[in-house]
């Protein structure tokens, strides 16, 4: 049975190289949401929906249907996370893979990863079965190596290729029971 996956960001940098990873899986049937569609590449053998993720309407006609939903956002993170939390609950999707970012959990915290933060803590919150990601910087790298940390270990490694987070988001897209309500650190080992 094919798993369908909405991709929420599908413009962003990190979102095209999880879309490659995907569609080399035959098992996926992938949904592409961005504000633009002509900003989406490699959007062949997918669904586009051009919508915006501060619109509750948007989200919802996107969410329904799908079973995973990954999350690659920028800008105003509490609204957008809890449109898509919103959604999700009113379709009854329960598997979402969200980025976020390193550092959210230090103190102080810089300004900058406010909005990261409240997107991990309203997913942490929202009861939906969630795999939250911190990556550290992206890098062009074609290696796929990643260390994973949970929350409450320090963060660790450096810089990670895009293609490294890709791989790992593949994993969880087949094997969507693992790494269930974790928040999970991940970047490539020191």
């Amino acid at each position: 049975m094919n798993k369908k996956v909405l991709i929420i960001g599908a413009s962003g940098s990190l979102a095209t190289v999880v879309i490659e990873a995907l569609k080399k899986q035959d098992n996926v049937e992938l949904t592409l949401f961005a504000r633009k569609k002509n900003r989406i590449e490699n959007a062949s053998n997918a669904s586009i929906i051009e919508g915006d993720a501060m619109k509750y309407s948007d989200v919802k006609n996107a969410v329904s249907g799908k079973d995973i939903v990954y999350v690659n956002l920028a800008g105003d993170l509490d609204a957008m996370s809890k449109n898509i939390i919103k959604a999700m609950k009113e379709t009854g999707v329960r598997r979402i893979i969200a980025i976020s970012s390193i550092g959210i959990f230090n103190t102080p915290m810089s300004s900058v990863l406010k909005p990261y933060r409240a997107l991990s803590d309203n997913i942490e919150n929202s009861g939906l079965d969630y795999t939250i990601l911190r990556p550290d910087w992206f890098t062009q790298g074609t290696e796929v190596d990643y260390a994973l940390t949970q929350k409450g270990q320090p963060e660790t490694g450096s810089a990670i290729s895009r293609k490294s987070i890709a791989a790992f988001v593949a994993s969880l897209v087949q094997n969507p029971e693992l790494h269930i309500n974790e928040n999970l650190g991940i970047s490539k080992p020191d």
